[in-house]
C-alpha cells in the first residue's frame, strides 16, 4: 500500500474534523460546483464521476442537488466512510475502488462531468504519474464534456515554500479543535503531515503523512490541453468563493 492510501485509509474517521462543520460544507461545495457547471451548459440531468471522493465531501452534496452521481476513490477507508454517509444524507451514489489513474477498468461508460477537487491531482509525484491521471480522467469524459478539478495555489506557494500552513480553530460543544500542516520541501515535492489536535475535556492529538508535488497552473493547463482538451481556464477563489483555484477543461 503506498502512502495515499495509507494517508486516507487512516485519516477516513477523522476527514470530517478539518471542517468547522462538513454538513454544512458539502451543500457549500455543490451549490458552487452546481453553478460551474451550469456555466459550462449542464444542469442536474449531467452525469457527473467524482474521481477522487474521499468521504464524500463533493459527490454526496450534489447527489442532494439532483445530479446522478458515481464515485471512486483509491481508499478502501474512505469509500466505506462515503458509503455510510451517503446512507445517513439519503442519497444514491454508485461508489467504486478505483485509481484514478486507471478509470476505465472500474467504469465502461463516459460522463458529462468528472471532478478531482481537494488537491487530489498533486498526489501524482511525476509528471509521468501525472499525465496518466489526466489520460484516465479525460478518457471517462464524453466528448464536449468537462473535467473540473482543484488544486492548491502553487504559483504562490513556491515563491516562498512555507513550512506549514495556517491553522484552522474550531470551536466545539466540548472545547476546541484545531488543525495544521507541516510541509518539508524536497524541490516541488514536500512531505506533509496533517496534524488534528482535539482539547476538549481530554487532550487528543493525530497524526497522519503524505506526499505532494506542487503543480503550476501552466503545467496542468499543458497536460489537459495536449490530452484531448479543446478549452482550459482556471477560475480563482475570489470568483467561485471555493478555497482553492479550479481547472475546468472542456474535451474536444
Amino acid at each position: 500500500m503506498d502512502i495515499t492510501q495509507d494517508f486516507y485509509n487512516n485519516m477516513a474517521s477523522q476527514y470530517d474534523k478539518l471542517f468547522h462543520d462538513w454538513q454544512s460544507t458539502i451543500h457549500e461545495q455543490a451549490v458552487i460546483l452546481n453553478r460551474i457547471f451550469n456555466d459550462n451548459g449542464f444542469d442536474t440531468t449531467a452525469q457527473i464521476l467524482d474521481c477522487a471522493c474521499g468521504i464524500g465531501t463533493q459527490s454526496i452534496g450534489l447527489a442532494s442537488l439532483g445530479y446522478q452521481v458515481s464515485a471512486s476513490d483509491i481508499s478502501a477507508g474512505e469509500i466505506s466512510e462515503a458509503r455510510e454517509r451517503a446512507k445517513k444524507n439519503g442519497v444514491n451514489i454508485r461508489f467504486e475502488l478505483a485509481d484514478f489513474r486507471a478509470l476505465a477498468d472500474k467504469y465502461s461508460e463516459q460522463f458529462d462531468v468528472v471532478i478531482a477537487m481537494d488537491n487530489a491531482l498533486p498526489h501524482m509525484l511525476s509528471n509521468k504519474d501525472l499525465e496518466a491521471a489526466i489520460k484516465s480522467m479525460t478518457g471517462q469524459t464524453k466528448p464536449n464534456g468537462i473535467i473540473v478539478a482543484s488544486i492548491r495555489d502553487y504559483d504562490s506557494l513556491l515563491v516562498e515554500k512555507p513550512p506549514y500552513s495556517p491553522p484552522y480553530i474550531h470551536k466545539t460543544d466540548q472545547g476546541q479543535r484545531v488543525s495544521f500542516q507541516t510541509w518539508v520541501w524536497d524541490n516541488d515535492n514536500y512531505h506533509l503531515v496533517q496534524y488534528i489536535i482535539e482539547d476538549e475535556g481530554t487532550l487528543q492529538i493525530s497524526k497522519f503523512e503524505c506526499e505532494y508535488r506542487a503543480v503550476r497552473r501552466e503545467e496542468l493547463t499543458a497536460l489537459f490541453r495536449a490530452n484531448g482538451c479543446r478549452e482550459v481556464h482556471w477560475k480563482m477563489p475570489e470568483e467561485t468563493g471555493f478555497y482553492q483555484p479550479i481547472i475546468v477543461a472542456r474535451k474536444r
